[in-house]
């Protein structure tokens, strides 16, 4: 009797792969490295350990070149193309990830993997052990025994071979014959014409195996069937012997060699860091402990003097708070770490209920002692996200000045494209050092970071500065490597300050105004619900898309458009309803009214109230820096940028943002800016006419694809005019723009064509911008802010077209936005010699808000529109309108 054993998996690597890399769409690191099919095998391979956890294990791949069965068959496989070089790039890397997790890998010139798993579970099988084959591959079912079976990880589908007898009524032995009938197109394994799987399940049933039905063809029904069958005959054998899998290759490893040993975290980390795959980096990373860090606790008013003492002397600090909120105009201190030398750092600890108290300086006390030099201009401050440091200092009345160095804009400015800059992912991606987490401090016992004890509380605090520090030095040398030190320390960095204000300036909102607007929307939304029920016949969920979906496709019979990937309904998103809405229904117009209402009053008018701070009845945004690819702020809790321009409600909603009593809002806002920064770019005659002249430019557009003078433009030339501009400058083609304009794709081509006979500067620009894109991999605005295109060569022509797109229009989005930052430091910085009373509110696309004491209206509209227009000298001019106003919408 053999002895029993454990279970052994041999996985189908090969099969993975392809799963894998056809599975999850474009992926790559900041590198343009393509991770997509790395990344869904690592997944697989983890997820299988991890709820199985075998013992025993083998990963099998195709061995390159050709196998025997190309010998057999010169034809064989013949359809299928080359492996994609995206794909092939990750092969060396899921290699080096399989030796890394230890796990046994293996290959033979001249086999597949097949062969390969074939081989080693008729050995297993013999030796006793059970045997799962991890595969989705129906080839296997011919290896089906009592001991071996099979299991689709993706299907989540196991088949013993019970289970395949009971389904297909026939022994595992047979599936070669029914293959031999049915061939295997994937492979271009030719079987018999017209013989399908389950005509060949039929004969192999009758006859037992191939050469049964070749010594019964007068048996079988069908003259075509049989003639078939008799011509096809030496095909069909080949094809049984194509299939056949090979259990005896010649293998040097045996089975009780293949136990899955502990994985290699160092080498894993090392492939995941590379990939930049940061969750399983910190899966396997470990933490690196030089033994020469020298964290210190700073517990009393001498120790913080001599401290004071060294930052004075070394001119330079790292500095971090730990805080109550991540709001920083909410936020209380905890404690703040300093760093001025690397691995050295010290944490005073401020308000720790921990216990220790009495060895803790008092907060006011501390920050008296800390003000001159955290407002001294010639100490440098390093930060990781420095404005949330310096929001937290200004709401306890210090004002940090000499900020020299963010690493979260430094990272941001040497690749936009990178998927994160928290300090962590910096940390792991440019130092390869694992943090400690923010969860592991504070632990499940304590509820805030001022219930952490001290100890744990330095370490976790002294390692953000210390490793801030650190990545200064690195991102510094990379920023000068890159030429971008002027665009980091002239623009990003004095940008800092401005922002710093005008977060926490905030603006301020009339609440009255909205609830009222709110209540008013309210009995609009209940009247327009009458209004659709009585179309639809009857009363549903209006919100519920399935049910939106029955009314208007099933009940109503209107054509369906498309219908949701995911669960393959209806879709009844805005741009259905707006396709409908141009059809002879009241409905779908009467729907789309119904969600701009409800959008309107959910995402502004309700939750804009509920964000007032209570203190000063103004809303403080945060804007950010290094969110947005191509340079340009965003604004975030709540989103004021999003604030809705069109339509009579959304208009009417920034009426309710207004000025302070004796003050009145003044809107400069760019006139055309990204159009006039593609004529400088493009050069075109007749752009930079346009400008030069002061002309309309879309009137001059229209009036070129139109043929017409320009007193013959209709509204509705220029309204189409309008559209290609912008359009060419967004990448848009025939088809986004026919959409756009409500005309067919060829009359929408014809447009774009005479645009670019018209401007040939766009022309000659478009094709400039995407062969530097080819050449470098990257584009630059005019200030040499980077923009990485590692798809720019994408086999795929649809994620190729993209990044062509991208290669035009970042140049122009990422200048206008560099344009208007570098007239917000020096407004800012004019405004508080000339005008300190006048506070910068917000930054939307190319406007720029004010509030402004009445008395000085003129002299700070003259002041604004200085440096707005005289930023820097394009090839022709920028343009500001200025309009002032009580309330956002009267200045707007």
């Amino acid at each position: 009797m053999k002895q029993e054993r454990d279970t052994i998996y041999l996985v189908d690597g090969s099969s993975y792969i392809h799963r894998a890399y056809h599975a999850i769409g474009n992926l790559a690191n900041s590198r343009g490295l393509p991770t997509n099919a790395v990344f869904g095998f690592v997944k697989m391979i983890l997820k299988l350990i991890e709820d199985r956890k075998p013992n025993y294990m083998a990963i099998a791949f195709d061995a390159k070149g050709p196998t025997f069965r190309h010998e057999l068959y010169d034809m064989y496989k013949a359809n299928r193309p080359p492996m994609p070089e995206d794909l092939s790039a990750q092969i060396p890397y899921i290699h080096a990830f399989v030796k890394g997790l230890n796990v046994t890998m293996i290959e033979k010139e001249g086999f597949e993997a097949d062969d390969i798993l074939g081989t080693l579970a008729r050995r297993a099988e013999r030796d006793g052990w059970r045997v799962v084959i991890v595969t989705g591959d129906k080839d296997f079912r011919q290896l089906l025994s009592p001991r071996i079976s099979l299991w689709d990880t993706m299907k989540d589908r196991e088949t013993d071979m019970e289970t395949f007898k009971a389904e297909f009524g026939l022994d595992p032995s047979q599936v070669i014959d029914v293959m031999g009938l049915s061939g295997d197109y994937s492979d271009n394994i030719p079987g018999v014409p017209g013989v399908g799987e389950k005509t060949a399940v039929k004969l192999i049933k009758q006859f037992q195996n191939l050469e049964g039905v070749f010594d019964h063809l007068e048996e079988i029904k069908g003259k075509k069937l049989q003639e078939n069958l008799r011509v096809s005959k030496e095909q069909a054998l080949l094809s049984k012997q194509l299939v056949t899998i090979d259990c005896d290759v010649p293998l040097d490893v045996n089975i009780p060699d293949m136990r899955v040993g502990e994985p290699d975290g160092e080498v894993l980390a090392k492939i995941f860091r590379e990939l930049e795959f940061r969750s399983l980096w910190d899966q396997f990373a470990t933490r690196k402990d030089s033994g020469r860090k020298d964290y210190r606790l700073c517990l009393s008013e001498n120790e913080l003097r001599r401290l004071l003492l060294e930052i004075e002397r070394k001119r330079i600090l790292s500095i971090d708070t730990e805080t109550t909120s991540e709001d920083p105009l909410k936020a209380r201190l905890v404690g703040i770490s300093f760093c001025f030398e690397e691995k050295k750092a010290y944490y005073l600890p401020l308000a720790h209920k921990t216990g220790e108290d009495s060895e803790q300086v008092d907060l006011a006390r501390a920050l008296e002692i800390l003000k001159p030099v955290l407002e001294e201009e010639g100490v440098r401050k390093v930060g990781q996200n420095i404005k949330y440091d310096a929001l937290v200092f200004k709401t306890h009345g210090v004002e940090l000045k000499g900020i020299h160095f963010d690493t979260m804009i430094a990272s941001y400015v040497i690749n936009p494209g990178l998927r994160q800059h928290g300090l962590d992912y910096l940390a792991q991606h440019y130092l390869d050092h694992k943090m400690i987490t923010y969860k592991e401090v504070v632990g499940k016992k304590a509820s805030s970071f001022a219930e952490v004890d001290l100890e744990h509380a330095k370490e976790y605090s002294c390692e953000d500065a210390d490793i801030t520090f650190r990545l200064m030095r690195v991102l510094a040398d990379r920023l000068k490597e890159d030429g971008n030190q002027d665009l980091f320390y002239n623009l990003e960095m004095r940008l800092v300050p401005v922002l710093i204000d005008m977060e926490f300036v905030g603006i301020k909102i009339d609440s009255d105004f909205f609830k009222d607007m709110s209540r008013r929307i309210e009995r609009q939304l209940k009247e327009m619900e009458k209004k659709i029920f009585k179309e639809a016949g009857m009363e549903f969920n209006i919100n519920s898309p399935q049910q939106l979906g029955y009314v208007l496709f099933e009940k109503l019979k209107l054509p369906p458009l498309k219908k949701t990937a995911k669960t393959k309904s209806y879709s009844t998103d805005v741009k259905v309803l707006t396709q409908l809405a141009a059809l002879p229904y009241e409905i779908p117009k009467l729907l789309l009214r119904y969600r701009l209402l409800t959008k309107l009053k959910s995402t502004y008018l309700d939750t804009l109230v509920k964000l007032v701070d209570p203190s000063t009845g103004r809303i403080h945004t945060s804007f950010n820096q290094t969110v947005t690819a191509t340079g340009r702020l965003s604004s975030s809790n709540p989103n004021l940028q999003n604030i809705p321009i069109r339509g009579e409600e959304g208009r009417e909603i920034r009426k309710g943002f207004v000025a302070e009593q004796g003050y009145v809002l003044l809107s400069s806002d760019y006139s055309q800016v990204e159009l006039r920064v593609f004529a400088h770019y493009s050069e075109d005659r007749a752009f930079l006419e346009a400008f030069r002249k002061g002309e309309d430019v879309h009137t001059r557009t229209a009036a070129e694809i139109m043929g017409v003078s320009p007193d013959e433009v209709t509204p509705d030339m220029r309204r189409i005019a309008k559209a290609i501009n912008f359009g060419i400058i967004y990448g848009m083609g025939p088809r986004k723009l026919g959409e756009e304009l409500g005309i067919g794709q060829k009359e929408a081509k014809r447009y774009i064509d005479t645009y670019y006979k018209r401007y040939p500067g766009v022309v000659r620009y478009r094709e400039e911008a995407i062969e530097t894109a080819r050449k470098k991999g990257y584009v630059t605005t005019l200030f040499n802010r980077r923009r990485y295109l590692p798809n720019i060569e994408h086999k795929n022509r649809i994620i190729r077209s993209e990044s062509e797109r991208m290669a035009v229009n970042t140049p122009i989005q990422g200048t206008a936005a560099d344009l208007i930052k570098k007239a917000m430091i020096r407004i800012h910085e004019r405004l508080k010699k000339e005008s300190p009373e006048t506070r910068m509110l917000l930054q939307v696309h190319d406007e720029l808000v004010f509030e402004v004491p009445e008395a000085e209206i003129e002299k700070v509209k003259t002041l604004v529109k200085e440096e707005m227009e005289g930023v820097y000298p394009l090839k022709v001019p920028l343009k500001a309108d200025i309009k002032i106003g009580l309330n956002w919408q009267e200045a707007h």
